[in-house]
């Protein structure tokens, strides 16, 4: 697998070395000793699956200290924009986002370090997305930010009038009325 840094420590873009033939493909979509040689040692407990229509836009999701999590997200089937927006206090990169297309085609995967707000949108009619977790889901540590907060400068690829939001995606703060409970450890 190719490790690309990204511009915001702590997001990094997974490109798995993918074998094809007259068959099909073959890849290895994960490799513990890899990931712990090229990112840094991790314990997964928890992979979700989730499958969304056209405009369909989750997040910008995280959870609150003591279950943060961190992610390696796919899109299996489809394409989607997955982003990551920085919400760690005192990061240099505090509300910057890193936007990747995952897609069934690119077989691209995204590594979210913990300290990040994470959403997507799906571009393609449908899409099916996967994650690994490195904590369980805690719903009493669900947070999130606004995935419409025009001051995070992110172009979804979606016109406003086909996305389609849940009801507690709707009522997530902006950035600038949200006290990130996440802090920045610069080495």
């Amino acid at each position: 697998m190719e490790v690309i840094k990204t511009a915001i420590d702590g997001l990094y873009i997974i490109e798995p070395r993918v074998f094809s033939d007259s068959r099909g493909y073959f890849f290895e979509s994960f490799s513990q000793r890899e990931f712990d040689e090229k990112i840094h040692p991790i314990t997964f407990v928890q992979d979700n699956e989730s499958m969304s229509g056209y405009g369909v836009m989750r997040g910008l999701h995280f959870q609150r200290p003591p279950f943060t999590q961190s992610k390696i997200v796919r899109c299996v089937k489809g394409a989607v924009l997955d982003v990551a927006v920085d919400i760690r206090k005192g990061s240099p990169t505090y509300g910057q986002h890193v936007a990747v297309e995952l897609s069934e085609d690119n077989h691209r995967q995204f590594f979210i370090s913990k300290g990040f707000a994470h959403g997507f949108a799906v571009l393609s009619e449908t899409a099916i997305f996967q994650y690994k977790c490195d904590e369980f889901y805690h719903p009493e540590a669900d947070g999130g930010i606004s995935i419409l907060d025009d001051s995070l400068g992110i172009d979804w690829r979606i016109p406003t009038d086909k996305v389609i939001l849940s009801d507690k995606d709707t009522r997530h703060p902006l950035l600038r009325d949200f006290d990130s409970p996440f802090h920045c450890h610069l080495d």
